[in-house]
């Protein structure tokens, strides 16, 4: 596995840790499981760290000195200059320790990747996570991703051997790019079924209030704005915001300071709920406390936490936007609704708030539709596959064969 800037051993919810680093965890440990030696090639970002650190039973993270040994601020848009480096080092490393495949992730994991693999005629399986066109197209001057990333993209949907892609949605935006549409194969992210379940503890709260949560990373493009916006049209409910950096250090954020501020314009901020970063095992407790989960971003390449909180038997209010289009069964599982639009998130909500049966039925339907599609099992069952069609497949690059 290569993720030059999500490490599997990274603490989520803050601003630059999310769903990648989830999802390269939680399916190198389930390959594992399966009798795979798997080693995480990842950017070292603390010069403490050791080059080699066992997460699980035979799945070893790799710190790779790329760059300076330290925490990069906005890294999916600033290590390109180290990829270079990273990928002189994945060479060194495969010629001692040559592994049967590659699978990157992240459009400069695929970059380091490819330069490493291709002399050495290895198979690169490939995982965009996130498109930067996609990103371009919704954030417009404010995407400050690299100039070269797009064009990058597109030497990646040529070289790689297979591409990854983790909605439908996906697949009609890399064939767009130029990706060939047989060399796609669509397995989701998952989630992890033991800690997220229905039956457990749930948090407090408060008597008398509905509750709404929002569990999410404190960037603008995860729409809690236009959850804080609907909220003076939701009577009798509350907000609970999880996510960020530490509660300590949360009145330094950025997001947070803008929230606040919109709340407190609206007149709504004694509904609205800081927790700032959570212990992952917290998670699960807060999500059975809510009545409804709000997962709104403007786009979303995939969402894990729909389908955390689907698991958990919570009907979920999403985006019609990328994955959430696949895991959220609008009216059997949740409800859609338009990004961006604060008025249509009151309208669903206040169509889920006093309907505690249909909730429940919600939720139950979305308990069950993830535990049948999206345990991490069955994703590490389907990513094998893909594994085994590579690997029986000649290894000619595919600008080779084209010639």
């Amino acid at each position: 596995m290569v993720s030059e800037h999500a490490s599997p051993l990274a603490v989520l919810g803050g601003v630059d840790a999310g769903g990648q680093n989830v999802y390269v965890a939680a399916l190198s440990q389930e390959l594992a499981r399966r009798g795979a030696e798997v080693v995480v090639h990842t950017r070292r970002d603390d010069p403490s760290l050791p080059r080699r650190v066992q997460l699980a039973p035979r799945v070893t993270v790799d710190h790779v000195d790329a760059g300076p040994a330290k925490h990069i601020p906005n890294p999916i848009d600033t290590l390109l200059p180290f990829m270079d480096e990273f990928a002189e080092d994945l060479a060194e490393t495969w010629e001692r320790e040559r592994p049967d495949l590659v699978h990157s992730h992240f459009w400069m994991s695929g970059r380091a990747a490819l330069a490493a693999a291709e002399p050495l005629d290895l198979p690169v399986v490939h995982t965009y996570h996130a498109l930067g066109v996609v990103k371009r197209r919704h954030q417009g001057a404010k995407d400050t991703s690299p100039p070269e990333r797009i064009a990058e993209e597109r030497r990646i949907a040529d070289r790689a051997e297979r591409i990854v892609a983790t909605c439908s949605d996906e697949v009609f935006e890399l064939v767009r790019l130029g990706a060939d549409r047989r060399r796609i194969n669509v397995v989701p992210c998952g989630v992890n079924l033991t800690l997220f379940h229905p039956d457990g503890p749930a948090a407090p709260r408060l008597p008398g209030m509905h509750r709404i949560v929002c569990v999410t990373r404190m960037v603008e493009r995860k729409g809690v704005g236009n959850v804080v916006a609907a909220l003076p049209d939701v009577p009798d409910a509350e907000l609970v915001i999880a996510g960020g950096t530490a509660p300590e250090e949360l009145v330094r954020d950025p997001e947070y300071q803008r929230l606040v501020a919109l709340a407190e314009e609206l007149g709504v901020a004694e509904r609205v709920r800081f927790t700032g970063r959570l212990e992952r095992g917290d998670v699960p407790p807060l999500l059975r406390s809510a009545d409804v989960v709000t997962c709104v971003p403007w786009y979303e390449p995939f969402g894990i936490v729909p389908l955390e909180a689907m698991a958990c038997g919570i009907p979920v209010v999403g985006s019609a936007v990328g994955g959430l289009l696949d895991t959220v069964v609008h009216g059997e599982t949740g409800v859609h609704v338009p990004p961006r639009r604060p008025d249509r998130i009151a309208e669903a909500l206040n169509e889920l708030l006093p309907d505690a049966e249909r909730r429940k039925a919600l939720g139950r339907a979305g308990a069950k539709r993830a535990k049948i599609r999206y345990g991490w099992a069955r994703v590490a069952d389907s990513i094998l596959s893909v594994y085994g069609e590579v690997l029986r497949a000649p290894v000619a690059r595919i600008g080779e064969a084209a010639r």
